[in-house]
């Protein structure tokens, strides 16, 4: 991986290109995705583990991000800067391969790239993976010294390629992408037993929730949780990460690393952000930033990508601010100017949360655990309010964005509602004295409170 510079090089002669095939090993999910050809095609099967295949380059599908196919290569489409949050000054695009579907599960995979990468460009490979409880795995990156793991073995995977501009702007072109996919511990040649069967990528369509037959449900780990300081975006008519134009009064949520970015207009990474005066919002994590652009704060110990001597929970540019760490600087060599480690857009910011200041807030980063999930599905609103008991009369505490997800602890019964979902009289709880309509909320069956 090259580094990044911030000399001034404008008036020199554009550096030559170099042509380089980077290996790289990444979790399974790298493997099965990239599996799925770039061109986003339809859920495929591999043969076997340790089967290697060699994914179609194209751009389609509406879910990439300033990235265009050209002259039998992707390469970024112009050079916008797309992480807004971390001010970051480098152009980026990301190409985001259908779901791959592997004839047994597996967690390691390996990944060969092959890309013309100017100097100061890059090309980052990331995968993850569907876990037991339908739930997707945070993005894992690939590494050129050994295989990343997903946390546990799946049949179902998913790739992202993300472009970075160099020096001059240069674009890096992707030629290629190569990949094996294996389970740890399987010796090469044999095919391991399979286990858990794949689960959707959200959380299965049912009926409204009833009382009756709850389903078992896997095992619960609860989410870290940490108190950082938040402030607001604005940034209006300009792009995310992930694509998304900002509008006035958006809603969604930046943290400074990829590996929580979720795709356009998805809640697979959701954060639960509570404010001092109780009001909470369900929000999805839609851009990159504030401040820096690989310290994912939340991961677990030994799997943080920078900053790994600091607490989990704890982001670096708070370390910077409070206690001089990394000279005060960010991951950019920039002063750290504030503590903030999240960033809201000012629908969040001020609607939903009623937030009229940069303030600090308890933040719980729903993909770092598992167990019962659910979807927001309101009709007619941008929102699903959560009321403080099952009954619309009961006080408004929070708002859950069209399609964030929640954790469903039970359902317990209160006033019928219709939705998206259909007609009942069950509502869910997805915290102490927090609760949505069943009605209006994608979920699996669950136990009564």
């Amino acid at each position: 991986m090259t580094k990044r510079t911030g000399r001034d090089t404008r008036g020199a002669a554009p550096p030559r290109v170099r042509r380089v095939l980077v290996a790289a090993t990444v979790s399974f999910l790298a493997a099965s995705i990239l599996g799925a050809t770039l061109g986003h095609a339809p859920v495929a099967r591999a043969s076997v583990p340790g089967e290697t295949w060699v994914p179609e380059l194209s751009v389609e599908g509406g879910d990439d991000t300033n990235v265009v196919a050209s002259a039998g290569a992707i390469r970024l489409a112009d050079g916008v800067v797309r992480a807004q949050s971390a001010r970051s000054p480098f152009a980026e695009g990301e190409l985001l391969l259908d779901r791959r579907r592997l004839a047994a599960p597996a967690d390691q995979v390996t990944a060969q790239v092959t890309a013309d990468v100017p100097p100061g460009a890059q090309v980052l490979v990331d995968v993850r993976g569907i876990r037991s409880d339908g739930t997707w795995s945070q993005w894992s990156p690939a590494t050129a010294t050994g295989p990343a793991q997903l946390p546990e073995a799946t049949v179902d995977v998913q790739a992202r390629v993300t472009l970075l501009a160099g020096d001059f702007g240069a674009s890096p072109s992707l030629q290629r992408l190569w990949f094996s996919a294996v389970r740890s511990g399987t010796p090469a040649g044999t095919t391991p037993t399979p286990t858990t069967t794949a689960t959707p990528t959200t959380a299965p369509t049912t009926a409204p929730t009833t009382a009756a037959t709850a389903a078992p449900q896997p095992a619960r780990v609860a989410p870290l949780t940490s108190r950082v300081f938040a402030t607001r975006i604005g940034l209006v008519g300009n792009t995310t990460a992930n694509g998304h134009v900002i509008v006035p009064r958006d809603r969604f949520v930046a943290l400074p690393s990829r590996r929580g970015l979720a795709p356009r207009g998805t809640g697979d990474y959701t954060v639960k952000v509570c404010a001092s005066n109780g009001r909470c919002a369900w929000q999805p994590v839609w851009d990159v930033g504030p401040w820096n652009i690989r310290d994912d704060y939340w991961s677990a110990p030994g799997g943080r990508q920078q900053f790994g001597d600091l607490p989990r929970g704890f982001p670096e540019s708070q370390a910077a601010f409070q206690n001089g760490y990394n000279g005060g600087k960010d991951g950019f060599g920039r002063r750290v100017a504030n503590p903030a480690g999240i960033d809201l857009a000012d629908g969040t910011f001020y609607d939903d949360l009623q937030l009229r200041d940069n303030s600090w807030v308890t933040v719980t980063y729903l993909w770092t655990g598992t167990g019962p999930s659910a979807l927001a599905r309101p009709t007619g609103a941008p929102t699903l309010t959560v009321r403080s008991a099952p009954t619309d009369s009961s006080s408004a505490v929070g708002t859950v964005s069209a399609g964030a997800r929640m954790g469903v602890t039970c359902s317990a019964p209160g006033q019928t509602r219709s939705g998206s979902q259909g007609t009942s009289a069950q509502w869910l709880q997805i915290g102490p004295q927090q609760y949505v309509p069943a009605a209006a909320v994608e979920a699996p069956r669950v136990a009564s409170c």
